[in-house]
């Protein structure tokens, strides 16, 4: 299997159901992981490869909304859809507001779920390729000196290299060179990439005494 194949786990515990989907899941060329219960689910490792959860709401031992929380903290790129054989207004409120994707009563069609799991590997691939950039934009910012560090947050802002050297006690050339630094490592064409990584990073410059 490639690692980028989407991923499509199944929660439900009833055998007949997991293998109908299972085989559906296939077809579409996507990989399909089936679980019989929430506990057996969470005992799979986490996958860096587009995925969604197909989840019951009623389950033994742990529930459906249960194991939706423990998903939400633990494994934000995998967004859930639910299917249940009695679905009621309050359960799916509150299934919808804790994110899920859909929410299928039995018996739905193929396309209908189909559907449902196309729009949320997308939004797992939107997911994962933003974590991906931000890893990526870390690994750039522990490249940087201590130094430099104080510089990017500083220019970013919107100090002046004057006022930067002010700021820090050193000369307007110097803080040139180490801006100059700052931009090679940290990959940024221009001063407004670079005022946007420091925001996607949530640096702000502390206040000198």
């Amino acid at each position: 299997m490639s690692p980028a194949t989407p991923i499509v786990f199944v929660v439900d515990d009833d055998v007949s159901v997991r293998e109908s989907l299972e085989l559906l899941i296939r077809c579409e060329g996507w990989q399909p992981e089936t679980f019989a219960s929430a506990q057996e689910f969470l005992t799979c490792p986490r996958v860096l490869a587009p995925s969604c959860l197909v989840l019951d709401v009623s389950l033994p031992g742990l529930n459906g909304l249960d194991l939706q929380k423990r998903v939400a903290v633990e494994r934000t790129d995998m967004p859930i859809i639910f299917i249940t054989g009695y679905g009621d207004v309050p359960t799916t409120v509150q299934a919808m507001k804790a994110g899920a994707v859909e929410f299928l009563t039995k018996p739905f069609s193929d396309d209908v779920l189909l559907s449902a799991i196309r729009q949320a590997l997308e939004r797992s691939r939107v997911a994962l390729g933003h974590e991906a950039a931000i890893r990526a934009l870390r690994d750039c910012y522990a490249s940087l000196t201590p130094r430099e560090r104080e510089v990017m947050a500083l220019v970013a802002s919107g100090l002046l290299n004057k006022q930067v050297g002010g700021e820090l006690g050193i000369s307007e050339i110097t803080v040139k060179a180490h801006r100059g630094k700052v931009m090679q490592k940290m990959k940024a064409n221009s001063l407004a990439d670079l005022v946007k990584m420091a925001a996607r990073l949530r640096l702000a410059a502390a206040p000198k005494d």
